[in-house]
């Protein structure tokens, strides 16, 4: 019964993508163990993620150390045993997060994949499709059901600074640096946010500082579009999303965030990564997918654009 757990341990280290997918099933861990006193143990940067959410007690940060840091695990195993947890859910479910397992003494009832555990999940359907649909199967094991996505209502921010008076699309021309490959090319997204423009649109370019040669691009193809990359941070690029009329961007983990809000969304892949395993999750997400993203045209985007010109309205 959950009523016996009162220390309860979820443990999630990342990445954002990742993160955000397993928000909906912390928010379900919370909500079926009452009034227990929840942990996470995760990494520095979700640590206002774990925050803001509500949906933790307490927050225990894993400095993920080498395995060659004898003192580093000495110091991870004396943390988690001093807490007294009773039940753990590994929602990171890798070689290190199983590893964690063997620290616990007495042993928890573990809900995850790590051998040994009490609720150990060893179908091979757990990695078909999305880390969502996973967590779901994995918590139906321990009596946890009715899962659903996080839309991130508590992601709220004043994004007044910014100034976006007319119906706005989000433009995520990124992906991780060393995966240029998951990239539709920045001369591309300048011809879609031209297009944008002629519908009534004001395309507004999103992302790090690692895009800012690729907003360069576009703005210098589209004088029109506004460019907020390095201004944003995840809590206004939601409430952004939120207003907005919709969002086209490359399999990256900003979408993830996009997506969960519900708004519009439609993301661009490539064959290097695989859209039923990691397509955001939402309730307006749309996938387009090219072998190549060079080869896919402009046309075809604009083409499989999930609103049109009536959707202005929604951020007018």
């Amino acid at each position: 019964m959950a009523s016996e757990h009162n220390k309860v341990l979820v443990i999630k280290l990342g990445a954002l993508g990742d993160f955000i997918q397993a928000l909906g099933p912390m928010k379900s861990i919370k909500q079926h163990h009452g009034k227990a006193h929840i942990t996470i143990l995760t990494t520095q940067p979700f640590k206002a993620f774990a925050e803001k959410c509500g949906y933790f007690d307490e927050i225990i940060i894993d400095e993920r150390p080498k395995w060659f840091d004898l003192s580093g695990w000495l110091r991870l195993r004396r943390t988690l045993n001093q807490e007294g947890f009773t039940r753990v859910y590994d929602l990171q479910n890798n070689d290190r997060s199983s590893f964690y397992f063997k620290l616990l003494s007495p042993k928890p009832e573990w809900v995850g994949v790590a051998k040994g555990a009490s609720h150990r999940n060893t179908s091979p359907q757990r990695t078909v499709g999305h880390a969502f649909d996973g967590h779901v199967q994995t918590l139906g094991l321990a009596g946890i059901e009715n899962i659903q996505a996080d839309p991130l209502e508590w992601m709220e921010s004043d994004i007044s600074r910014f100034n976006i008076s007319s119906s706005y699309v989000l433009l995520v021309p990124g992906c991780a640096p060393s995966r240029p490959e998951k990239r539709w090319p920045a001369s591309l997204y300048g011809q879609l946010a031209s297009n944008l423009v002629k519908q009534g649109f004001h395309p507004v370019v999103i992302g790090t500082d690692s895009e800012k040669q690729a907003a360069e691009d576009i703005c210098a193809i589209c004088p029109d579009a506004m460019d907020l990359t390095s201004q944003t941070n995840l809590y206004e690029i939601a409430t952004l999303a939120r207003g907005a009329a919709g969002a086209i961007g490359n399999d990256t983990g900003p979408m993830h965030l996009i997506g969960s809000t519900g708004a519009p969304c439609l993301v661009l892949f490539s064959s290097y990564s695989n859209p039923v395993k990691h397509a955001p999750k939402g309730a307006d997400v749309h996938v387009l997918q090219k072998d190549e993203l060079e080869s896919l045209s402009c046309d075809e985007v604009v083409q499989s654009l999930p609103f049109s010109t009536k959707s202005k309205s929604k951020a007018s």
